[in-house]
């Protein structure tokens, strides 16, 4: 009865398992559908990073297109936000110094006035330089110090000169013949008229018969002197310079402006001029010249004011400050501080906040007119209202870089092709067999002569370079060592053959990015070659995105624009 009663259980069981089976296994099927169609929604908002390159992020799954290597999920701390949008956290935010202000239709604290700093200057219009008329030896010097008042006709100097003193006796035998010979006396006052001697001087000479062994020079203007140029005792030529003579009656106001503050100043412009000696006194100048050629290291040029001062208040080397009315109210317009921008080539960009109860920016350009007071005028690009970060934004923007987001120097987002300044020296731990580095300084040697065939603007030599170099990256790919190592010499051996095989000079600048990319990262992991390499960089290259190349020399010479931009760029790595 009790293995009856065992095998009727087991048999009850077995049918309950068999019965559930057909409901519910039924009924997952017809639901599992439905998970898997989440799953792959969900599957389609993944993005793929480089493990090398974090800056790559793309929507599928594929090769890494710097250096081959596959992608991998990434890890996205940005959940919810769009594809231009980061996230970053209070404690971030406070490490940065980041700090945000609310853009609104703000009055000038100047009353829709520019101001700008600069220096008093001597008119140099009226300044003078008394020179000498013959040759001769400085007897006695009669201005003792710079700063010492001179009025026309004073005394400056006395000067001995041995023409003069030949002259003085022919003047006196011509003299005793113009009777008989009016054209010799004639030529013999003209000659010393020639050396600046008077006619009461010449008067003097003739009536006394005697000859001056020493002459007096005058002083041709009023002023201050100065610059005394010679000493009792030195010979001087015939126009040598003997005192500088400043007329301070009217002195100039030297500014530097912006080049982006170019359209506010104007000829024949009132400025209002101040200075800290008389802080309760302004004085009226006008703008008497701009100079048409800007100052290519400061990026600035001179705007110059005449100003009145025959009360002698202001003084050449003081510092002062000017006021200029704007033809736009600037209190009437949007402004944000200079620190909120930054610039690349053409663009300039600043870091939106959408939403002030979240720590989320993201990237806007903007246009941008005049710089005034430290303020940017904003054309357009931006409301009032809206919040942006006014400090920290390279950092923010830093952090777009990193997350592979839309940033300064990457506009589109993803792929970025701007290297060292901010991802650039990430740690590939590459492992190269012995004696890569010789073979890899010849592959550097044809890649800096391939640089300076594109500074030359000879895309011939650049295809025979380009070439050279394929050829010596190619014999690296052929050595023992890991497939990483590996993928990367294939990738800059494809990147020489382009190259090589491209016959316009803006084709080879093109392709030179993604080239000089290639060597840079390669170029950091050679440590000890013997020889520092600069990575240098050029804002404009590569469609205003910014593009890198190796050098050997601290001077930018720029492979990407030539002899005309030859200049452009700076340095922004070191590998030693």
């Amino acid at each position: 009865m009790k293995k009856e009663n065992i095998w009727y259980v087991c048999i009850a069981v077995a049918m309950g398992l068999l019965v559930g089976y057909l409901i519910f296994g039924t009924s997952t099927a017809k639901t599992a559908p439905v998970e898997h169609d989440h799953g792959a929604e969900m599957a389609s908002e993944q993005m793929w990073t480089c493990s090398m390159h974090p800056q790559i992020m793309q929507p599928e799954l594929g090769d890494c297109p710097i250096c081959g290597m596959d992608l991998i999920p990434a890890h996205s701390s940005g959940e919810g936000l769009a594809q231009a949008q980061i996230r970053m956290t209070p404690n971030a935010m406070a490490l940065a110094g980041v700090e945000t202000i609310t853009v609104g239709m703000g009055s000038s604290d100047n009353g829709g006035r520019a101001r700008l700093s600069g220096k008093v200057a001597v008119n140099q219009e009226s300044d003078a330089v008394q020179s000498a008329y013959f040759d001769g030896r400085i007897e006695k010097l009669n201005v003792n110090f710079e700063g010492e008042e001179v009025k026309r006709g004073q005394l400056l100097a006395t000067i001995y000169a041995p023409e003069l003193v030949s002259a003085q006796q022919e003047l006196i035998t011509a003299a005793n013949l113009k009777s008989t010979q009016p054209a010799l006396y004639t030529a013999v006052r003209n000659k010393l008229k020639l050396w600046k001697l008077s006619n009461a001087q010449i008067d003097q000479i003739e009536k006394s018969g005697q000859v001056r062994q020493n002459f007096p020079v005058h002083a041709n203007v009023s002023g201050v002197v100065s610059g005394i140029l010679v000493e009792e005792g030195d010979y001087i030529k015939t126009g040598s310079p003997l005192v500088r003579v400043a007329n301070l009656n009217t002195v100039w106001a030297i500014f530097d402006a912006y080049e982006n503050q170019l359209a506010l100043f104007e000829k024949g412009q009132i400025l209002k001029v101040n200075s800290k000696a008389y802080p309760n006194e302004s004085f009226d100048a006008k703008i008497s010249f701009v100079d048409p050629i800007l100052n290519n290291n400061s990026r600035t040029l001179e705007v110059r004011a005449s100003l009145d001062n025959r009360k002698g208040l202001l003084k050449p080397g003081m510092f002062v400050t000017a006021e200029v009315e704007l033809s736009q109210k600037v209190g009437e317009t949007l402004q944000i501080p200079e620190s909120a921008v930054l610039w690349t080539g053409k663009r300039s960009v600043v870091y939106v906040k959408p939403n002030p109860d979240e720590a989320v920016f993201e990237m806007r350009e903007v246009q941008l007119g005049n710089l005034v007071n430290g303020n940017y005028v904003v054309d357009s690009g931006l409301e009032s209202g809206e919040e942006i970060v006014a400090k920290g934004t390279f950092t923010v923007d830093a952090a777009a870089q990193l997350q592979g987001k839309k940033s300064m120097m990457n506009p589109s987002g993803g792929v970025s092709m701007t290297g060292h300044e901010g991802h650039g020296q990430v740690n590939m731990d590459m492992d190269f067999p012995s004696g890569m580095k010789t073979d890899f300084k010849g592959i550097l040697e044809n890649y800096l002569k391939l640089k300076d065939a594109l500074v030359a603007s000879n895309e011939k030599e650049a295809r025979q370079f380009a070439k050279k170099g394929a050829e010596e990256s190619e014999k690296v790919v052929g050595m023992q060592m890991g497939p990483k190592e590996k993928t990367y010499f294939s990738t800059l051996t494809n990147h020489f053959l382009d190259m090589s095989n491209e016959s316009s000079l803006v084709g080879q600048r093109e392709k030179f990015v993604l080239l000089s990319e290639q060597m840079v990262e390669i170029g950091n992991q050679m440590q000890g070659m013997g020889q520092t390499i600069y990575v240098q960089k050029c804002p404009m290259a590569n469609k205003n995105e910014g593009a890198n190349w190796l050098s050997l020399e601290k001077e930018i010479r720029n492979p990407y624009y030539g002899e005309d931009m030859l200049t452009c760029g700076s340095i922004v790595h070191v590998i030693n």
